[in-house]
Order: structure tokens, then sequence, then C-alpha cells
């Protein structure tokens, strides 16, 4: 049998580039294997354009990475990838468009990519074919540019079989060896390989071989159109790619002064989701569909007038595998060591450079050099294993792909899915419900609506999805009490004998405490990075519950699973049997006390500590914790007492004026209290003394810990930055993540998360700010939309700094 140190699956461009970052990391044992011949899927038939500036902070450095390797591969490899860096334009047809403009121009800063705003003159001079009517402005970023396809993934084969890869095509995968939980071999029709490493870059196929090795990949397959026109006179070589969002099209020029024209339609065409496309769709298109096309035609005729004249070649439709949320799927799955690179939602050419250089670092040094949560397959709960589901997701992804995403805009697709038991209670409540890992969530009641706080409205976009109704609760719970359904939280229990050795081994903190003991962790990787963001609630000697966010289950989860051994304690996921209520306030003692004989006294149930108790007849485990910055307690009854747990609450907190909550107002109620959220204030990325959680990082306890040393080295050398809440000096103006953050006209920073705080009649934002800057003393300015909005930093939490209310 043949050995192989990695398999990659697939010889199109990501397969490709996976198998060159591997080899040049310096693994030359790697096998790639083609089902038929190189780029003979979806790559033959890309469009081919490459954009930088994409919709988060990692996926634009990605495609940044994607350009320099562009830049070198011909010199490199002796083969030419086509690499034209023409530049591209972004067409605003409406006043929204350039706002998004402006938000983008202050974002793309913060890359030091050079975008500006151009005046729909200039657009014209860099493409002068398209008719100014209605053209409000351009954003024109002169790095970015298109290739050959085909030419890139030949490029990168070359690198990496001349580094030792070997290329195999006409070779099929039949199976994948799994045993106990870890990949060991790939089947094929031409003999076996041992291996324990496989890559899934199948593209479309990325299904059908995800469970050969019993992984759910959900990509879905869209008949993706364009057009090719013979030359149109006046077009010319170096005309940068231009695309008009607001028309839902896209254009660049092709050799010899031809036209590339697509674009992304209302009604798109999912293709063969239930079985997978079909084993001999090699070097294929779909018939073409010019009744689909017809509205994009026409948007583009009408956009560039040549166009309706102009000799057409061929309309290309060809399958493009698309996600359930628009982003690549990557990383290793639950099986051990099978790792997938697919989803590329019709930009896989943009981001296959990066694509490649994330996998090799991932699987080479067991972690990549970026964030790459967004894209993690462990995002995806079990739920998109139902592909009826998953195509329901992704057609919305698809037919909106143009769309402007205003902050906290809710998707609508395969809704509802999972719901709390209070959940038709919470309706006749008046209860607006938002979407989260598929979980129904309150994010404000419409019952709780004030005209007199509409005062408080913000200015811009982040007023659009925004109700008086969060100011109301917020201030409510600030002042009396507030009671939150937020039973979507992720709850994982760890057990039997060496439950606690093992979770000293990943947590920064102690946990090593006695039972009824909360412990706020973080658990690093090993550059002391933050993975995960939890508390730990010690049950009993060898009983451990942690709690992390609802998107973050399936996360967390898979990376303490990673480093669970063999025979080690028992690990399970019991999110769906115990349902959670929040209660915080100041009045939230006298509420409980009308439902349960527990004594609450600070004495008996101190802040950080959870006890069993029984409110209103319902047996649970009340966990004295807040994320609200208020006196209050976490229940956890199990799933079936919830709603009467619920309806006890309500009537006990009706004579205190409890207000029932949303988690639009937890999310203005952290931010006072300078909590921290992971996936945009924490990341993989940042280590705690950096985010200033240095309190929860116990570098003297007897356990060594996963990061431990580089945390250790980070101590002894300090940080360069720090994680600093921001006042801005006008309270209406809000951050609402990515804006630039500069120093005496310099930029050094990005927000990483805004809003308001209605207690404190401030707007409030957080970002990392070197220690150099802060040193210096220099003023802060942050973009908001354009402008630049006077910031100073805050040394303590805007809310209760002392932390009197949550031990009160």
């Amino acid at each position: 049998m043949d050995e192989a140190r990695a398999v990659v699956i697939g010889g199109g461009v990501a397969g490709a580039s996976v198998a060159y970052h591997l080899t040049e990391l310096g693994w030359n044992d790697v096998v790639l294997l083609e089902r038929s011949d190189l780029t003979s899927g979806s790559t033959f038939h890309s469009a081919g354009l490459v954009g930088q500036l994409r919709s988060s902070v990692t996926l634009t450095r990605m495609m940044m990475y994607s350009v320099e390797l562009y830049r070198r591969l011909k010199q490199e490899t002796g083969v030419d990838p086509g690499w034209h860096e023409v530049g591209s334009l972004r067409l605003a047809s409406s006043a929204e468009r350039i706002m998004e403009l402006r938000r983008l121009a202050g974002w793309s800063k913060t890359f030091g990519l050079p975008l500006e705003i151009v005046s729909t003159e200039r657009a014209l001079e860099l493409f002068p074919h398209f008719d100014p009517q209605g053209i409000e402005g351009a954003a024109f970023l002169p790095t970015d540019g298109d290739l050959d396809p085909s030419g890139l993934t030949f490029a990168l084969v070359e690198g990496a079989r001349r580094r030792g890869a070997e290329i195999r095509t006409g070779v099929r995968v039949t199976g994948i060896d799994v045993k106990r939980g870890r990949v060991h071999g790939v089947r094929t029709d031409h003999g076996d390989l041992r291996t324990g490493i496989v890559v899934n870059a199948g593209g479309m196929y990325a299904n059908q071989l995800g469970r050969m090795a019993g992984v759910e990949v959900p990509v879905v397959p869209f008949a993706h159109e364009y057009l090719l026109t013979k030359p149109i006179e006046g077009v010319r070589p170096g005309l940068p790619s231009m695309r008009d969002p607001d028309r839902l099209v896209y254009f660049r020029g092709e050799a010899g002064g031809g036209l590339v024209m697509g674009g992304y339609e209302r009604n798109p065409a999912p293709w063969m989701v239930a079985d997978g496309p079909p084993p001999d769709f090699n070097h294929t298109l779909l018939p073409e569909d010019w009744e689909r096309f017809e509205p994009l035609a026409e948007a583009a005729f009408g956009l560039v007038p040549a166009l309706a004249s102009a000799e057409i070649v061929k309309l290309m439709n060809g399958p493009e595998a698309f996600t359930p949320d628009g982003e690549f799927i990557l990383g290793e799955s639950d099986v051990r060591g099978y790792f997938v690179a697919a989803g590329f939602c019709a930009h896989g050419i943009a981001g296959a450079g990066g694509i490649g250089k994330v996998m090799a670092e991932w699987i080479v040094e067991g972690e990549p050099e970026f964030d790459v949560w967004k894209m993690d397959i462990r995002r995806f709960g079990p739920q998109y294993g139902d592909r009826s589901y998953a195509q329901a997701r992704a057609v919305e992804i698809y037919s909106t792909y143009y769309d402007i995403r205003y902050p906290n805009e809710e998707r609508q697709a395969g809704r509802p899915l999972k719901t709390a038991p209070t959940y038709a209670r919470l309706i006749e409540l008046g209860a607006e419900f938002g979407e989260k890992s598929g979980w129904e969530r309150v994010n404000w009641f419409t019952s709780n609506e004030d005209a007199a706080l509409e005062v408080l409205r913000p200015r811009g976009w982040a007023g659009k999805h925004w109700s008086t109704a969060i100011a109301a609760e917020h201030l409510g719970t600030r002042e009396r009490a507030g009671l939150f359904d937020e039973t979507s939280f992720s709850k994982i229990e760890v057990t039997g004998p060496g439950a606690c050795d093992f979770l000293q081994g990943l947590c920064a903190n102690d946990v090593d405490r006695p039972p009824g003991t909360i412990v706020y962790t973080q658990l690093p990787n090993r550059r002391g990075g933050i993975e995960c963001d939890v508390t730990v609630t010690r049950l009993a000697d060898d009983r451990f519950r942690i709690l992390t966010g609802t998107a973050f289950g399936h996360h967390d989860l898979g990376w303490i699973r990673k480093h669970l051994p063999e025979g080690g304690p028992e690990l399970r996921d019991v999110t769906a049997e115990l349902a959670c209520l929040g209660l915080w306030g100041p009045l939230t003692r006298e509420i409980l006390s009308a439902v349960t004989d527990a004594d609450l006294s600070n004495e008996a149930f101190p802040y950080l500590s959870a006890r069993e108790v029984t409110i209103a007849g319902v047996p649970c485990l009340a966990a004295r914790v807040t994320y609200v910055g208020e006196l209050g307690w976490e229940l956890y009854p199990a799933m079936e007492d919830a709603l009467a747990m619920f309806e006890a609450l309500l009537a006990a907190g009706a004579p205190h004026g409890m207000i029932l909550g949303g988690y639009r107002a937890i999310d203005s109620l952290r931010l006072e209290k300078a909590y921290r959220a992971w996936g945009s204030d924490l990341t993989p990325e940042e280590t705690p003394p950096e985010a200033g959680l240095g309190f929860a990082v116990r570098l003297d306890k007897e356990k060594d810990f996963v990061g431990r040393e580089a945390l250790e080295r980070q101590r002894a050398e300090g940080v360069e930055k720090r994680l600093r809440c921001l006042v801005l000096d006008d309270p209406r103006s809000v951050a609402l993540g990515n804006e630039p953050v500069r120093a005496d006209g310099r930029i050094v920073a990005r927000i990483t998360s805004g809003g308001l705080g209605y207690s404190v009649g401030e707007s409030l934002a957080f970002a990392y700010v070197p220690t150099a800057v802060e040193e210096q003393g220099a003023a802060l300015e942050v973009e908001v939309f354009g402008e630049w909005v006077r910031a100073t930093t805050s040394d303590e939490p805007r809310w209760d700094p002392a932390g009197e209310r949550i031990r009160a």
C-alpha cells in the first residue's frame, strides 16, 4: 500500500493551492488526487475576478495574500497564471451605495489598501463604456485584477511538483478509512493510500467526499452564468473590472477586446443538491439558460449600451459551490485528520492563495496564523445535514449576494428551526426574533417600545434595525430587573475520572476549585491566542459544565475534543437538555425570593457560585453570574420545566416592574460594563493579556496548559497592544465594527465592536490600541462613514467600574 504524509483530493485551484503551500512548509510527501484532469470541475469556467476588500478582516487579508502570490508565481514556477493588475471599480447607483462605499473606504485604510472614492467622471475615464446616468460615484482599488483560473492552477501545481508533491490525475476516490474517529487512509480505483491527513478540496463534490468520512460539508451547487463577447470597439487592454451591485452585475475585459459580463440573479438555480453532481461531469457546462439570465442581461445592457449590439461568443453556465452563509468552509472536521477546503461562493479564485496558506498552516502547525472562525467548518451544526435546509439558506445568500448588509439584519430562510420551550409564549408577549446557529432568539419586545426614547436612535445605519424597546429593556434592567431567555447558549459537560486534570490542561485559569464554583477562563492556543472564552462551573469533583455562546458550541466542543486523550473523561453537549433564563437587576433578589426558599444572601450565595435550588416547584441549577453587569442569576431548568419557571418568574416580577429583554439589550449592557465578545473583541489572534483579561490567567498553577509558554513569554516581554474602551465625543455616531482608528493622522487600529450605552449616554467602542500610541498620549479619532470623530480611552468600565452592583 502506498503511503503519503497528506492526500489532497481535488485538482482544481483549491487543491493545487493546498498542495503548493504544504510543500512550501516542508511537507514533500504530498499526493494530489484528481478524478479526471486538472481544472475539470468548477475552476475551468470561473470568471477569474480578483477583488481584495471583503466582509471580514481575515477574508480581506487572505485576498491580499493571494494578490501577493499571484504577482510572483510566473517568475517562481515558469507558468503564467495570467495575472493582470488592472484594478476594480464598484459603482454606486444610490445614496445608500455611496454610504456603503464610504464605509468601505474607511475599512480599506485599516489594511493599507489604496482604495479611493472617485467621481462618476473619473470612473468613466477608467471604464469609458458605461452610461453615467444615475451613477453617483464609485470606489476604485488599483491593486485588484483578474487572471486565468486554469493558468493559476497549473502554476500552483508546478510549484508543488517542484518541491516534491506527486500529482495523480484520472484517479477516483472511492472511500475514506476512518478508525476511532480519525483518518487512516484513502481508497481509490487505482489502489489505496495510507495517510493520517486528508484534505477534501472537492469543490461541488465536497459533500459527497465528506460523507465518505461521515462528515457533513454543506456545499450547495448553483448554476452560475456569464457571457463572453467578441471584440467591442473601444474596449482596450487594461480595463479595470467593474461591478454595479445595485444592478446585480459585474464586468471585466477579455483578451482581444471583448467583455465578460455576469451577475447574481434573484431567482438562482440550485443544481443536483440532493445526490450531488454526477461522477462523469468533467470539463462540462450546463445548457444555456437565457430566460433566467435575461434580467441580468437587460440590466447590463442598460449600463453598458455597447453590449446590446455586441456579438456574443457564448453564455457560460457552470455549477459553483455556495455555502449556507456565503463564507468558505475550511479546517479540520470532527474526524481527526480530515480537513476541508471547499464552498468558495464564486470568489474562490480571488481567495485561492489565502486558502492554501491557511490550510497548510492549520495542517502543519496545528492552527492558522489568521482568525478563521467565520470560515471554520465547526460553525455549522448538525442541522445542515438536512440538504433542504442547507439549500434554503444558500439560496437566500446567492440571491442577495450584492445587497447591502445592514448591521443586525436578519436572514429569514429555514426559520424557525430550533426554539426554546417559551417560544410561543414569547410571541404572545411581543417578541421580535433574530436567529443564530439555527436558534430563534429574542432581539427585543415590541411591547416595550416607547416613543419617548426615539431621541436615542443612533444616526445612520446603526439606527436601521433598531427599536426604542432596546433602550427600554436596557434601562429597565439597570433600574429594576430584566428577564431574558438564553436557552440557546451552548452547554458542554466534562465528566468522569480525570475531568479536572484534563480541563486544567486546557484552561488558562485555575478550575480546580471547590464544587459550586464558577470560573471565567479562556482556552488558549499554543500561541496564547483565545480559542474559546467560557465559564466553567464545577458541579462535583469529577463533573464540570462549560457555558459558551450560541454560535460557538460546535467550535468549542471541537477544540476540546481535539485535545481529549483516548480513554479520557466523557465529553457531552447538553444544550438540548437544559433551558436557561437570565434574571438580572437591582431588584432580582426580591423577585426570586418570592418563588424560592433558597438563601440568596451574599453570605450563602456569593458572586461566581452555583447551587441547586427549587424555583416555583422547579428544580434547577442557579448560577450567580452576569453578562450585563448587574446582580442576578442564570437559571438552568430541564427543558420540559422551562415554561413553568418562566411563567412563575413573570408573575413574581410584575409587582417590581421587571421587564422582558432581548439580546440587543444584552449587547448594549455588556458594552457599558466592558465585557468582551468572542469572535469580535476576542479571537485566536489575541491573547488574554492583550484583551485585558490577564486576571483570568493563572501562570502559577501547578498544571501545565496549552499556550502557557507563549503567555509566560508575553508576560516577561510585555504586550504591544491592548483592547481599550473608546468613548466617542459624538454620542450618536455609532461604530459598527472595523472602522479605522487613527492617532496623529496615522491609522493605528480598527474597531472590534461598538454601540450605544443607554445608561451612560455614550457611544462606546473597543479597539486594540498599540501601547506605544497610548504612552505618547496621542489623541484618537474613529472614522464613522467618512467623518472623523474624536475618541478618548477609558481605563475603567463606563458602568459600575468597581463591580459593586454585581456583588450587591
